[in-house]
């Protein structure tokens, strides 16, 4: 079978952030010391193989960057400074950009300005739709509170409306990373292979892909659990967060100020921790540069970084005034917490760094799949 190989790979990588991988000389350092790397899938030095010889098809095919978790020890100790660490964080944005059908995921990666225009105009249509379009329809700002002293948040945005929204924004965000997860699949077990997988296999491993989303376990393989408690932290608190707005909004936006006892509040107490620490470890490691896996940084991961801050610190504001019957303070910043939000979740999810907690465990999940492959 002929192999096609693309001469202009090399360019193409570079332009997601990956910088001198030349320097690799194949040592095998890094495949010998990472901990997660196995027989079969064998990483970082097998990548960046791939790509020196501009084999395109077999790097899209690949699980191997999804079961890096970044704990830098490849980079430590590679003798030549080619940082596999950080080839391998940009190989996942390059693997997104492939999996995606509608092209944005590469234009978010690979222009600043592109991104930035795009959060831009969703955050200007939040706005709008709060100032002009939500007015029209009867909805006004009121100073009006409730018998426990409370902002009547509702009066300005109403449950049926927002809700309504929020169920189409997720249908439209799952839709659209489904079907990057199907090319996903397509083009590690399906496209080019010589084997096949029962349909028995695909349904007896499918509990991996449940534990791997919750638990992540191949992470605590790392030296650093510190490292895995601010990540599972960060994942669990924005998972929580987004089932609750989405799924059971009327539940937590009620204007009921319930006692601090309660679940709705608990539930919003621990997501705001948990993404507070994962995003306080993240942000000073970036900062002070000292931890290997933070001396890189994206433009992409400053901008989840910083997208994902606002919107935390939005909704503890918005909470603080509510409670407080502080009415044009709860107004003014539960507006800027929809203009961080909905660009976000549009964005980020499908298109760009929170799509990594799909891909990540559908890889642990596809490489099972290839483990018990046969021969067709």
């Amino acid at each position: 079978m002929s192999v096609r190989l693309n001469p202009d790979l090399r360019n193409e990588l570079v332009r997601f952030g990956i910088g001198d991988w030349n320097a690799c000389y194949h040592c095998g350092t890094c495949t010998a010391i990472c901990p997660l790397s196995e027989e079969g899938f064998l990483f970082p030095r097998k990548k960046i193989r791939l790509m020196q010889m501009g084999l395109e098809s077999q790097l899209e095919s690949s699980v191997e960057p999804w079961l890096c978790y970044y704990c830098g020890d490849c980079t430590k100790t590679c003798p030549r400074d080619a940082n596999p660490g950080e080839l391998m964080m940009s190989l996942r944005r390059y693997l997104t950009s492939t999996y995606d059908w509608t092209g944005l995921s590469k234009k978010f990666y690979t222009s600043e300005v592109w991104e930035l225009a795009w959060i831009l105009f969703f955050a200007i249509l939040v706005v709008i739709s709060f100032l002009v379009v939500l007015p029209s329809f009867g909805y006004q700002y009121t100073a009006e509170l409730t018998p426990e002293g409370g902002v009547k948040v509702n009066s300005f945005a109403p449950i049926p409306i927002v809700e309504a929204f929020d169920w189409i924004m997720a249908l439209i965000v799952a839709s659209l990373l489904i079907s990057n997860i199907i090319r996903m699949y397509y083009k590690i077990i399906w496209k080019n292979s010589k084997t096949k997988v029962s349909l028995w296999v695909h349904i007896r491993e499918f509990w991996l892909l449940i534990f791997n989303f919750a638990v992540q376990p191949k992470f605590s393989k790392c030296d650093d659990k510190r490292y895995w408690l601010s990540h599972w932290f960060l994942m669990s608190g924005y998972t929580i967060m987004f089932i609750v707005i989405v799924v059971y909004l009327p539940w937590f936006q009620t204007e009921e100020i319930l006692p601090v006892w309660d679940p709705q509040r608990w539930l919003g107490y621990y997501a705001t921790f948990g993404l507070l620490f994962g995003l306080t470890v993240a942000i000073i490691g970036r900062f002070r540069k000292k931890d290997v896996k933070f001396q890189f940084s994206h433009i992409s991961d400053w901008l989840f970084l910083i997208m994902l801050t606002l919107t935390v610190i939005t909704g503890i504001l918005i909470h603080i005034f509510r409670i407080n019957g502080m009415p044009m303070a709860t107004f003014i910043s539960y507006i800027a917490h929809m203009a961080v939000l909905v660009p976000m979740i549009l964005i980020e999810v499908p298109f760009s760094k929170w799509s990594h907690l799909a891909y990540r465990p559908f890889a642990v999940y596809f490489t099972q799949l290839k483990k018990h492959a046969v021969p067709k």
